[in-house]
């Protein structure tokens, strides 16, 4: 019998027997022995175990700090089934099994040899299929290199801490045990770099037809007291069409007491590609989080935005905008805002189109609880859908503990353009192809417009036009099939 991995003897390291390595584990046939009764549960579906067998061979080397994280993970793994719409709620309207479509592969530990994209941007981080290509910036490091210090003790805290995170799914365990290495934003106390961004880049590729290349890339974010930082988040496809691959990204941003963080996150993946998401962000007392996301690629893409509120006095603002312009496109929101402290205050606005058969979901939860008390919480969501055949579930909600709050939440759904508005521009002689095209780009530009930094935010006007233009066509095609 194989002696048990690394990894596995790590996550298992109690009095008890250990069981079987993580990745070896498979379910036998003969009667269960006696000593072996405490064994960890099988996994219900085979495939779950198969990649991360696979993603646990393709860590040939990383740091230790990381350690701690993967091993929750590796075991965490082992009695974690994979979701399916019947099985699972929060995947009630989300169908995954497009990731079951082909078989998975692992990029090699050589990046792709590519041009790496240009950064408008001094301070810059480049992945190319999940392997840190390269960084630049005075606060932008790899785990690996962090010299001891502060930046290292803080990193080593915060990967610790999310080994015991306690709403993650199965992408985010995926992600723990294939991560190569993570790359540290720490803005030390009191550094106030928000005007100068952190541009971190992910490209991707595709390694043929008959698989699918998953990649697990990982970032943490450190802004110390009264620090402010700014990041903006880019994924996209490389080389012509983008292709098939799976982007299974995790961001986690750490906001000490009094700081501010603002992320311009863009995701732009290839119409073939599937794009799994996670980004876990708390919030200390008296500080700041600013959020945009524009999601317009990937035929499957889920993003899950989990928020922590750790003190009181905390500012949350969230804009999010999903396009869902192709054929069979899905795209899932999941956002969660848990307040635990007094007078917090949140704006959540979530918009998104659906054309085509594409289906856009989003679930948007805000909980205010029992000693968040004098919370001023709003949220909103604006949905069109362009078609017939497009389909949008939407589930806005709060829960509310606290009984001295100021909440409010609303929803609208339309399947056409407001007659008094496109009459406004007809009037004025604009015919009614002009005036929708119109009507529909400010619907959009309303949320991309938030986006700080001029270069970004013109880049993502022009694709997002380019899509609408698009995607007219293949609402045309939807509806003569």
């Amino acid at each position: 019998m194989s002696s048990p991995s690394p990894l596995c003897a790590a996550s298992c390291s109690t009095a008890l027997r250990a069981p079987p390595p993580l990745l070896r584990f498979r379910r036998s046939s003969a009667p269960t022995h006696a000593s072996l009764a405490r064994a960890p549960p099988a996994v219900s579906d085979d495939l779950v175990l198969r990649i991360a067998e696979q993603l646990e061979d393709s860590v040939t080397s990383s740091s230790p700090l990381l350690d701690p994280l993967r091993s929750a993970s590796a075991l965490s793994l082992l009695s974690t089934p994979w979701p399916t719409r019947r099985s699972s709620e929060a995947f009630r309207f989300t169908d995954i099994s497009y990731l079951r479509s082909f078989p998975i592969s692992l990029p090699t530990s050589r990046a792709p040899d590519l041009a790496p994209p240009a950064s408008p941007f001094p301070s810059h981080v480049l992945f190319s299929d999940g392997i840190l290509v390269s960084s630049s910036g005075a606060h932008v490091s790899a785990l690996a290199d962090l010299p001891p210090g502060r930046a290292r003790d803080r990193a080593a805290a915060a990967l610790a801490a999310s080994a015991e995170f306690a709403h993650k799914d199965l992408f985010y365990d995926f992600n723990a045990v294939g991560a190569r290495d993570v790359v540290v934003v720490h803005v030390p106390e009191g550094v106030k770099v928000a005007d100068d961004p952190v541009h971190i880049m992910f490209t991707y590729t595709n390694c043929g037809a008959e698989n699918m290349l998953m990649s697990n890339p990982r970032v943490l974010v450190v802004a110390e007291e009264e620090a402010e930082v700014a990041i903006v988040e880019e994924h996209f496809g490389a080389g012509e069409g983008g292709g098939c691959y799976w982007a299974n990204p995790v961001a986690e941003i750490i906001i000490d007491a009094g700081a501010r963080v603002v992320h311009s996150y863009l995701q732009r993946q290839s119409f073939a590609a599937a794009h799994t998401k996670w980004t876990v962000v708390q919030q200390d007392v008296s500080s700041k989080y600013e959020f945009v996301e524009v999601s317009t690629g990937a035929k499957l893409n889920r993003h899950n935005l989990h928020i922590q509120q750790l003190g009181p006095e905390t500012e949350t603002e969230l804009a999010t905008l999903h396009l869902t312009s192709q054929n069979k496109q899905i795209h899932d929101l999941h956002s969660k805002l848990i307040l635990d402290h007094p007078r917090a205050f949140s704006r959540q606005l979530h918009k998104c189109i659906a054309c085509s058969t594409g289906n856009s979901i989003f679930d948007g939860n805000i909980k205010v609880n029992r000693y968040a008390q004098q919370t001023d919480a709003g949220q909103e969501t604006k949905c069109l859908v362009l078609s017939p055949k497009a389909l949008v579930n939407v589930k806005p909600n709060l829960q509310i503990i606290a009984d001295d709050v100021r909440c409010t939440h609303g929803a609208a759904i339309s399947g056409e353009l407001d007659p008094n508005e496109l009459f406004y521009f007809q009037a004025r002689g604009i015919n009614k192809e002009t005036a929708t095209d119109a009507l529909l780009y400010f619907f959009g530009a309303h949320v991309i417009k938030r986006i700080p930094f001029k270069p970004i935010n013109e880049k993502a006007l022009a694709q997002f036009k380019e899509l609408l233009a698009s995607s007219r066509q293949t609402t045309d095609e939807a509806l003569l099939s």
